[in-house]
């Protein structure tokens, strides 16, 4: 696996959990709008590394036209994003630095 491919991966996981972010800030924002359906996000593997995230309504009811967002669960759910972003944001910046040493050895 190859730098680019490094970098392509964690950009995916970048993109995929700021999706994921997106969504949980419509649930809080909608927590009390009567009759919301809460956003799901779905994290699925590529076949070649990398991860893509799908947003879709949850498929639960909700009761006497309230809301189906628990704040406990979305609070769970950001901070799994903002994990998931922080690792990817970790892994992008040491490949970049890889990326960076290597340029430097081939002018070299």
């Amino acid at each position: 696996m190859g730098i680019s491919a490094v970098l392509n991966i964690a950009a995916s996981g970048l993109q995929a959990n700021t999706r994921r972010l997106a969504a949980t800030a419509n649930n809080v924002a909608n927590a009390a709008t009567p009759g919301y359906n809460r956003l799901e996000t779905s994290l699925t593997s590529q076949p070649y590394g990398g991860v893509s995230a799908s947003v879709s309504p949850s498929n639960s009811t909700t009761f006497d036209d309230a809301s189906n967002v628990d704040l406990g669960s979305e609070l769970i759910d950001m901070k799994t994003a903002e994990i998931g972003y922080k690792a990817n944001a970790a892994v992008f910046e040491t490949g970049a630095d890889l990326w960076d040493v290597l340029m430097s050895i081939k002018k070299d």
